[in-house]
């Protein structure tokens, strides 16, 4: 059985740069339209794309991103 994972977005530590958003492979990160309390529009992540493959983790110089395993669902 697959682990699920959820990738959690820290808005405060994003600075908007976009390495994230041109190296995501399901395009599931963009930089939204609010400004976090840095003054930086900051990625958003629409996980119903999202595939947790860590790309962005990965690319990402500011540490934005975490991946973590989601809470089973009553599912066994």
């Amino acid at each position: 059985m697959e682990a699920l994972t959820e990738l959690i977005v820290n808005k405060s530590r994003c600075k908007g740069c976009g390495y994230c958003v041109a190296n995501c492979p399901r395009k599931a990160l963009s930089l939204g339209k609010q400004i976090n309390e840095a003054g930086y529009t900051y990625v958003v992540c629409d996980h119903e794309k999202c595939i947790c493959c860590g790309i962005c983790y990965t690319v990402c110089p500011d540490y934005v991103f975490t991946i973590v395993e989601k809470a089973g669902e009553g599912n066994g």
